[in-house]
């Protein structure tokens, strides 16, 4: 299998294992666009919590309601969306 049909595959075993939270490290990665529409669509309808990472900003912008940063010496957490985030991070260099 590919890397984006191996992708595929663990979302789908995930989707069907009926858990409340989710861990994802890259979820959009090796994907072609229809599926990480698709990826973006499940994330949102999704009930439970999602921990995840990604350097996708449509991704984090459409689904994260909370952005949690952590650093050797900054640790960041605040109930806002990434614009938001980024706006703050801009003015507070």
């Amino acid at each position: 299998l590919s890397g984006g049909e191996k992708v595929r595959c663990m979302l789908s075993k995930m989707m069907l294992s009926g858990a409340n939270v989710l861990m994802f490290d890259g979820p959009t990665n090796h994907l072609d666009l229809e599926s990480i529409s698709a990826v973006n669509d499940g994330m949102t309808r999704f009930r439970g919590n999602i921990i995840f990472t990604s350097h996708d900003h449509e991704l984090i912008q459409t689904v994260a309601n909370r952005i949690l940063v952590l650093d050797t010496t900054l640790a960041y957490d605040n109930n806002v969306t990434y614009e938001e985030y980024l706006s703050l991070n801009k003015s507070n260099p």
